[in-house]
């Protein structure tokens, strides 16, 4: 899978390639590098030209785009999709149970998650920067379609970079649309498969219209912007209300179809 990528200042700082099953292609992602006054002016320069994916666009709300999208209808609500969330060597990601963060593990960290709801994750033991923090969340917007019984072996992959996290201490905000590529537009270029391929794009596009042209948008991962007032008990609204999470050792032993 590639991704689409947007970065810029961020909106508020608070206190408080996957390879895809067989015959699927694979996802990925693009980037935007703009300020904020350069972001709101590309959104309001491109407002006469509606966004093709759901109607929707980047800056969108947490949750709206995957919410118009379980409103279609299909084999979506209930569907548990696999997500692998990889970062910089040493760092460690916690994500949400019963109202607070769970113990950190090490990445990569496979999970299944709902299309739908918005997940928070704490990224901690971040390299050369001990003791700061990062939120960033992932929303699922569409799922992919492996063998019966073979879900767990192609999650969407979320890669979290060195340059991500430390653009986020520095009080940027990044959007990343990961997306499955369609074969037509695919890059003729030989590509590492240990990383996900990013693309840049003009600050005049959006990072979600940008993907839905490339392929078929699969999840949004924003990263940098709030932080918890009380990291010990940061509250629901902070953790999107606690979606339900499958860990990779529950998820194993889910139904074949992962589907609740």
């Amino acid at each position: 899978m590639k991704r689409v990528s947007k970065r810029e200042f961020a909106i508020e700082i608070m206190s408080s390639k996957l390879r895809s099953p067989r015959n699927e292609n694979r996802l990925g992602v693009t980037a935007i590098a703009c300020g904020l006054a350069i972001c709101l002016f590309a959104h309001a320069s491109s407002a006469q030209e509606p966004p093709r994916h759901f109607l929707n666009a980047g800056i969108l709300a947490p949750g709206a785009t995957a919410a118009t999208k379980l409103m279609r209808g299909g084999p979506i609500p209930g569907y548990f999709q696999p997500v692998e969330v990889t970062g910089p060597k040493g760092a460690t990601v916690s994500f949400v149970g019963e109202g607070q963060f769970l113990p950190p593990t090490s990445m990569p960290s496979k999970s299944a998650m709902l299309i739908g709801p918005v997940y928070r994750m704490r990224i901690t033991n971040i390299p050369l920067h001990e003791g700061e923090e990062v939120y960033p969340t992932i929303e699922v917007v569409d799922r992919l379609y492996p063998p019966v019984g073979e879900e767990l072996k192609f999650p969407i992959p979320i890669e979290l970079t060195q340059e991500d996290l430390e653009l986020a201490l520095a009080g940027k905000f990044i959007t990343r649309v990961v997306y499955l590529e369609d074969p037509r537009a695919a890059y003729a270029r030989k590509e590492d498969p240990k990383r996900q391929y990013t693309i840049e794009v003009s600050r005049r596009e959006d990072p979600l219209v940008t993907a839905d042209h490339m392929g078929r948008p699969m999840a949004i991962v924003r990263i940098g912007g709030r932080t918890p007032v009380d990291a010990g008990n940061p509250g629901a609204d902070f953790l999107y209300n606690c979606p339900p999470l499958l860990r990779i050792e529950q998820a194993k032993n889910a139904p074949r179809s992962m589907a609740r």
